[in-house]
């Protein structure tokens, strides 16, 4: 081979290089993460994420790029977000909590969408059914449908002298209205007056509080909310400022300091989402995938907690307990 020809082979060679590294880059597959809080809030999720995903054999960064949408409890934001995903063309939408799971699915109908929630996803209009979800959006789920009457249940158990129980919800999400409505006739069931306070954002807090101690409250119910998870120190803090006995669906409440929490395990969900996103990357469609119900639910009482509300836990409920903090 002659010498010019041989650096002209080796020019051209040298170039094509960058132009296959480019060709295998874009060719790696695309999951658009739409969160309703923050990457540092829901960092134990999404590792749970990340596990599910390595389970079908995908790792972000190695054979799947991740694009993440986060819109800090603005729900308003959601819809817009949503868009610039489905405009960037990802082969799959991952929506976290069910205001992202509602937004993805209002924006297309063509790129698969995962979600988790923790309502009935056919009640809320995710889905045709548990079993066969139809159309492009499938995901997991804990249930929480039943979840507020028996928050509600669990308070009584804990403070059976209690007559007037407060609920904090978020006004700004879409539930708000049929969890007031589910907990009316369950409260009648227990004797038990009920009000609803709303909250959503943290100036609402102090307000939501004063008319809890106007009202001589003798419990409270934290509804579970995706705003109200990221601030469950502060309202664990509040709620013992107050000396109200309270319940939240989340398990950081308990930890933080609150009195009790009883949840679906949060981290089974979260992996089942990244099990079916690394699926529908393989091909599958959400349409013949079921919906994830976790079925595993995990009550957490804090003794220190109960101990400055001058609270005596009833030793069956402690018995019940998966988690006591002493």
């Amino acid at each position: 081979m002659r010498r010019r020809e041989f650096i002209r082979l080796l020019s051209s060679t040298v170039v094509a290089w960058p132009l296959t590294a480019r060709a295998q880059q874009a060719a790696m597959p695309v999951i658009g993460l739409l969160g309703s809080a923050t990457a540092s809030d829901w960092r134990p999720y999404i590792s749970a994420f990340h596990q599910g995903l390595r389970d079908t054999g995908y790792e972000e960064g190695r054979n799947v790029a991740i694009e993440a949408r986060w819109a800090d409890s603005q729900y308003d934001r959601l819809p817009a977000m949503a868009a610039e995903l489905v405009q960037r063309q990802v082969n799959v939408i991952v929506a976290f909590s069910t205001p992202a799971a509602r937004a993805a699915k209002a924006t297309t109908t063509t790129i698969p969408v995962v979600f988790t929630t923790n309502r009935d996803p056919v009640q809320i209009g995710l889905v045709a059914s548990l079993s066969r979800p139809g159309g492009n959006v499938t995901g997991a789920t804990n249930l929480g449908v039943e979840v507020d009457s028996k928050l509600l249940e669990l308070l009584h158990d804990a403070v059976p002298s209690a007559k007037v129980i407060a609920v904090l919800v978020n006004p700004t999400n879409f539930n708000t209205d049929a969890v007031s409505r589910r907990l009316q006739p369950a409260a009648r069931t227990f004797g038990l007056q009920l009000h609803v306070l709303n909250a959503s954002t943290e100036r609402d807090f102090d307000t939501a509080f004063a008319t809890l101690r106007q009202l001589r409250a003798d419990g409270l119910v934290v509804i579970q909310d995706v705003f109200f998870t990221t601030q469950s120190r502060q309202l664990a803090a509040l709620a013992i400022r107050h000396a109200v006995p309270a319940i939240f669906q989340e398990r950081e409440f308990a930890v933080a300091g609150g009195l009790m929490s009883y949840t679906g395990s949060v981290h089974d969900e979260y992996r089942q989402a990244g099990v079916y996103t690394g699926r529908v990357l393989k091909s599958e469609k959400p349409a013949d995938l079921p919906i994830v119900q976790v079925t595993k639910f995990e009550l957490v009482i804090n003794l220190k907690a109960a101990k400055a509300l001058g609270l005596s836990v009833p030793n069956g409920l402690l018995n019940a307990a998966d988690e006591v903090i002493e």
